[in-house]
Order: C-alpha cells, then structure tokens, then sequence
C-alpha cells in the first residue's frame, strides 16, 4: 500500500527544517544523509537530516528546542533516542507515518561517517567512517545466540528460543553480506544477496512455535553459521563444528 504521505510532504517539511537550522544560531552545518544523499529516494524513504552543534553541553536544550518544534508544527506523535557515540538521534513519528530522524553531535563530531552524508550549509569535520562488523564478531554471536538457543529450548522458554534462533539467522545474512561488498547492518544489504545464498536459509525460518520446530530451524541456521564461517577462517570453523553441531543435534526431520 502507498504511505500515507506524499514525497512532496516529504520534501516541503525536509526543506523547512533545513532552513530553520540555517537560521539557528547554535548549529555550525547541517546535512541531508540515508536515502536522499545518495540519491536513492523511494516512496517510503524518511528524513535524514544531521547537524553540528556549537557547544556539546547545548546539545539537550537544542534537543529541546527542535523537539517543540515537530510536535508543533509536524504532527509528532512520539520519539525515540538512539546514539551513536557523540551523536544523538532522536527519531520522530508524525501522524502521517512520515519518519523524521534530527542527529545532532558537538562541532568537532559532525561529519561524513558513511557515504551517505550531503553537507547543506556550514562546516563538517574529517571523520573516519563507522566500520563494517568484523566477521569474527559476527561469529561470535552466531554461537552465542546458539548457546542461549539450547538453553531456552531445555528450560521449555519457546519464545525466548525463537528470538536466539532469529538472531543467530540474523548474524549468518550479515557474514554473507560483508562477503558480498553489501551493507551488513540492520538487514540492508540482505534482499540484494544472490538467491543461492538467501534461499537455503529461509529453511531457517520458524513457522511456529513449538519444541521440534524450533529445533529444525535450529539445526538449519548452524549449518549456515558453520558454512559462512568457513568461508571466513576454516580453522576457526574446523574447531567449532563438532560443538555447534552437538548443540544443534537431535533435531527432528519436520516440525512438531
């Protein structure tokens, strides 16, 4: 279904935002990031906007300031904070479903982290990007996840099973991304991995909740954590496997 906002909603409110922090004192630039600076806009995109703020200990009362505004003026139904380092993103929620991310960092924190940064106005500083997950990290909480996967379905917490298996999935598309040159955080490049890649893992899905189906997923998602780590570090794989695959073991043909 369409959203319920147009890309010229879109666009009058980005535009208005970017003008009124042109005019705000306190923020030494302001830049378009996501979608938008890379030219990759679809019906559904949000608003991306990131500024600098001249002093870090303002950084609350412009928090302030700027939230008054989107509630006011944009129909703001509710927010979230999320940080990343110096930067604070306070995410929006306008009541024609229109997503509205302000980042806000101090002067000497504002700057291009990804590709995807356009400055509009002002001065940004030279900043290292935010790396990639290392894949050993990825690994790491592949069979973590699988340890409280086991744990769960012994203490009969099928629920709780279901999250771990989900996010040791979730650790496997991620490896196999970074070895495809594809974003590897928050599922983004996952839809553009070869199908060959994606398809046997959907076996890894969970169709309900019950002891032997989560088991057969189970098994599914560590045989794919045990095939992307090897194509990370076979050693490292070849000292796994005997465990990760006795953690998964006794899983039955078809669900219960």
């Amino acid at each position: 279904s369409a959203p319920m906002f147009t890309a010229g909603d879109r666009e009058r409110i980005r535009s208005e935002l970017l003008e009124a922090a042109r005019n705000d004192a306190r923020l030494t630039g302001g830049a378009v990031t996501g979608s938008a600076a890379a030219g990759r806009e679809d019906p559904w995109s949000d608003i991306d906007l990131g500024f600098g703020v001249d002093d870090g200990a303002r950084i609350p009362e412009v928090l302030s300031d700027w939230s008054s505004r989107l509630y006011n003026r944009y129909e703001a139904l509710h927010h979230v904070d999320v940080t990343a380092g110096a930067w604070i993103y306070r995410v929006f929620l306008l009541a024609s479903t229109l997503q509205v991310d302000l980042a806000f960092a101090p002067a000497a924190e504002f700057g291009a982290r990804a590709p995807t940064f356009r400055l509009v106005f002002g001065r940004a500083a030279e900043l290292p990007h935010v790396p990639a997950p290392a894949p050993k990290s990825l690994i790491g909480y592949g069979w973590l996840y699988a340890l409280h996967v086991r744990s769960s379905l012994a203490r009969e917490r099928l629920w709780q099973a279901e999250y771990m298996v989900s996010a040791m999935r979730d650790q496997v598309l991620a490896l196999a991304c970074l070895r495809h040159g594809l974003p590897a955080r928050e599922g983004r490049g996952t839809d553009l991995l070869p199908e060959d890649v994606r398809r046997p893992l959907e076996d890894s899905l969970i169709r309900r909740i019950g002891a032997g189906e989560i088991s057969r997923a189970f098994r599914v998602a560590t045989l794919g954590l045990l095939s992307e780590t090897r194509k990370v570090d076979e050693g490292l794989a070849g000292r796994l496997e005997a465990q990760l695959l006795e953690l998964s073991g006794g899983a039955p043909s078809s669900s219960d």
